[in-house]
């Protein structure tokens, strides 16, 4: 079952149509590092596409109807939105899910320290990586700083033309031999993943003067002591922006698509819809990249609580209404898919691999080996699916992670279809997968907004 590149069959007008998607997908992954500037910035979008803020109007009393759009942020780091449609939401909803965490470095609670009047910032890395791609390269400081008395720093360091970077040292090639006999995964140890952040020391100080000048500094141009890093979140991410790829400018590299490809296009796809028959729903959520845990993973009860405080505002809520639109409901796990590498050809079956500019992926199942830790979707709804896509001229493929026994990966497709609705994966295929700058094809990109798009009009 051979798959047609999509760019033979795009006309002048899907053309612009893709361009314009595709730099404003650009600007959201410039934008959008780290979940909390991700939820920012989905604010700022729904706000401008008309929807309101659902805490709000349940401080308000005020009751919602057909055709009303809200949202609701958790934490400043999973957000829900909800376009109500004009069939009962006892029917169930169409649910985009995807995640807008990406792997990277955290920067630990004590983590200022002086070794030879060089000043570190001792790292715990978060989510899978190859430790060894992140040194020598150019690195960002995002985060938030939160005081005692709870004021909030917003941190970005290293984004600007004229800020100062950070980075990761690595061991000269000359005096490598040693290293490069270790295994991979041993090159770079992970306590070895500190980032270097100065030099000049305290001319009047004898005894850690560098730290004492960063700690100065700290303090002069961002307003926070050494004791703030307790209460901080500061995530370590590759500097610079998202570029085109290809001398035909046919790709995108930046860090974070997966699986910041897969939220942007979900949430795109969601603003576009000016009117819906049954209600959608986006979910943009944390913690993926580490099991979907904690409060703003999708393991914990924020969307459940969101959706029943929704029913509450529409004056229908119940537990058992609860139960059956949740039920009723059919989710796309908008999450990213292995794209086919040609160099690395041994690990993938080529029959069920994903490739670049060949549409959407729709994955029944991911997990690993035997399909452990999978949801594995059901024939009937894959052929709806298949129709939705055929319908509404959507190049879409399918796939798995790989081959069978090389490996796996997980989404949070599982963990939806414990409320009993369909789900099944559908994603873009990215090439340099949890590298820190992985790359998408533009004409992926655009096939997952019409793929998503099709799916909230059904």
């Amino acid at each position: 079952m051979e798959r047609e590149n999509a760019w033979k069959r795009y006309t002048k007008e899907d053309l612009e149509k893709l361009e314009r998607i595709n730099l404003g997908y650009r600007e959201f992954l410039d934008t959008g590092k780290t979940e909390r500037e991700c939820v920012a910035k989905t604010i700022k979008l729904a706000n401008e596409a008309g929807y309101q803020n659902l805490a709000d109007l349940i401080k308000r009393g005020e009751s919602l109807k057909a055709g009303d759009k809200v949202y609701l942020a958790y934490m400043g780091k999973s957000i829900v939105l909800f376009h109500i449609g004009t069939n009962p939401i006892e029917q169930g909803m169409n649910i985009l899910g995807a995640h807008i965490d990406s792997p990277r470095i955290d920067i630990k609670q004590n983590p200022l320290y002086e070794d030879t009047e060089l000043v570190y910032l001792d790292t715990h890395y978060y989510g899978g990586i190859k430790k060894y791609q992140w040194v020598t390269i150019p690195l960002a400081i995002h985060g938030v700083v939160v005081k005692k008395d709870g004021t909030v720093l917003n941190i970005v360091i290293g984004e600007e033309e004229n800020d100062p970077v950070v980075f990761i040292s690595d061991l000269l090639i000359h005096l490598a031999q040693t290293q490069l006999e270790k295994k991979g995964a041993k090159v770079v140890e992970g306590e070895d993943l500190n980032v270097i952040i100065g030099n000049i020391p305290l001319k009047e100080e004898e005894k850690d003067a560098v730290k004492k000048n960063i700690i100065r500094l700290m303090k002069e141009k961002y307003n926070f002591e050494e004791e703030d890093f307790i209460s901080a979140e500061l995530e370590v991410v590759p500097a610079g922006k998202a570029r085109e790829a290809g001398i035909d400018r046919s790709m995108i590299m930046a860090y974070g698509q997966d699986d910041r490809s897969c939220a942007y296009t979900s949430l795109i796809a969601m603003l576009n819809k000016k009117e819906v028959e049954t209600t959608a729903c986006v979910l943009l959520v944390d913690k993926e990249e580490i099991g979907s845990v904690g409060a703003t993973g999708m393991q914990s009860k924020f969307f459940e609580n969101t959706l029943a405080e929704l029913l509450d505002r529409m004056g229908i809520y119940s537990e058992l209404t609860l139960r059956r639109v949740l039920a009723n409901s059919k989710m796309l796990s908008s999450d990213v898919s292995a794209a086919f590498d040609p160099t690395y050809a041994s690990v993938f079956e080529k029959k069920n691999a994903a490739y670049f500019s060949k549409g959407i992926v729709i994955n029944k199942f991911t997990g690993s080996r035997g399909k452990s830790g999978s949801n594995d979707a059901n024939a009937e709804y894959i052929g709806e699916i298949r129709r939705i896509f055929d319908e509404y001229h959507v190049a879409y493929q399918t796939a798995e992670l790989g081959k069978v026994d090389q490996g796996g990966g997980g989404t949070i497709a599982y963990i939806m279809a414990l409320y009993g609705m369909n789900v099944i994966d559908s994603g873009v295929a990215v090439l340099n997968m949890h590298a820190p700058y992985e790359v998408v094809s533009k004409a992926d990109l655009y096939e997952a907004v019409k793929a998503y798009e099709a799916f909230l009009s059904e």
